[in-house]
């Protein structure tokens, strides 16, 4: 293929591309469920706030308290194994502590303490919540309604992304471009297991549901456990939900880039089924699409429009999610550096074994 064939075909894929995201993320500007504050209906479902907690005294003395504030009736903590007094924390705090069993063989980290966790509930509704993750007054109100609403077997709530530093903004808010960006919210009633997401930050079953299927024990050896769980229930005839947190459930995932770039090596691979050269690809698109802009002459055809898509896509999911402060929409700036950053996360997928919380996984 002669070069001005190439770079129009180039151009073509890319605009393709920016294309394709932009009407994805319109689509779901326009339906996507956003939470706001509810009171708890006066007829509801006994609920079971569940929180895997492994290492996480640091978090639960800024999330617990507002968790336990939500009216449930019953919030259990399982201590998975921590060395640095989650247990202790977590009791003191007022929330009623398990002390986790030994991972057995075949089993990862977080479905196993999911599981214990819905083994020992009460509950009717199952509400599985990471221990990072904040509840403002009418969370739990809101939740419930959004789950009555869907008419969902299974929800998952997206909450929005607190970034404080500069190295939690480099990649952590990938997370909601790849969902916005990707995923219609449409296509989640398409019957195929394959138009499935979730967020393991914060997952509603009916008790009824999670023991149809299994429990967590349907995902044992998953890294990533959500949005296989997600696919799975959908498989078995399970309906799905998404929504987004916006003000009233947040979260704070990483507080470093070295912690962006453990947590996201450790999901990517599953995420691009578990294959390097899709991986390989993967990384090479994205250098191509939101770098090679910047390093092509600004008079070359096209380039500017190219440009201009890669910085605004980032602004604009974050302004669906709520993210609106100034810093919070300068990280669309970052664009061009992004694939760039997020090298050392596919390094990372690439590997056989992946370490996360003290623990190595085969991938």
């Amino acid at each position: 293929m002669r070069r001005p064939d190439l770079a129009r075909a180039y151009r073509l894929t890319a605009a393709g591309f920016f294309g394709y995201k932009a009407l994805t993320l319109l689509v779901n500007a326009l339906t996507y469920p956003r939470l706001r504050p509810r009171p708890l209906p006066p007829k509801r479902p006994r609920v079971s706030l569940l929180v895997p907690a492994r290492n996480e005294a640091h978090n639960l003395p800024h999330t617990l308290p507002g968790l336990l504030a939500q009216g449930a009736e019953e919030v259990l903590v399982l201590d998975d194994g921590s060395t640095d007094g989650t247990a202790e924390v977590a009791a003191r705090l007022g929330a009623r502590v398990l002390t986790g069993a030994p991972l057995p063989p075949g089993w990862h980290g977080k479905p196993w303490a999911c599981q214990q966790l819905g083994e020992a509930a009460t509950g009717e509704v199952l509400i599985f919540t990471d221990a990072d993750v904040e509840w403002h007054p009418g969370a739990l109100g809101a939740v419930l309604h959004e789950f009555a609403r869907s008419g969902a077997d299974f929800l998952s709530v997206y909450p929005r992304q607190r970034n404080e530093t500069l190295g939690e903004r480099l990649l952590t808010p990938l997370v909601d471009a790849v969902l916005l960006t990707f995923l219609p919210h449409p296509l989640l009633r398409f019957p195929h297991p394959s138009a499935a997401a979730a967020n393991g930050q914060l997952l509603v079953l009916r008790r009824e549901t999670y023991c149809r299927v299994g429990g967590h024990a349907l995902v044992r050896s998953e890294l990533l456990e959500d949005v296989a769980f997600a696919s799975r229930v959908k498989a078995r005839g399970g309906r799905l939900g998404l929504a987004l947190g916006r003000g009233v459930l947040e979260v704070r995932m990483y507080r470093s880039y070295p912690d962006s770039v453990g947590g996201f090596g450790k999901n990517v691979g599953s995420f691009h089924g578990r294959s390097r050269a899709l991986l390989a690809a993967s990384l090479g698109w994205h250098l191509a699409a939101y770098t090679l802009p910047w390093l092509l002459p600004g008079k070359a055809p096209g380039v500017w429009p190219l440009r201009l898509a890669g910085l605004a896509e980032r602004t604009a999911v974050n302004l669906l999610t709520g993210r609106r402060r100034p810093a919070d929409l300068a990280e669309g700036l970052l664009a061009p550096v992004t694939p760039l950053l997020a090298l050392p996360v596919y390094r990372r997928a690439m590997r056989r074994k992946v370490a996360w919380k003290g623990r190595k996984y085969e991938q």
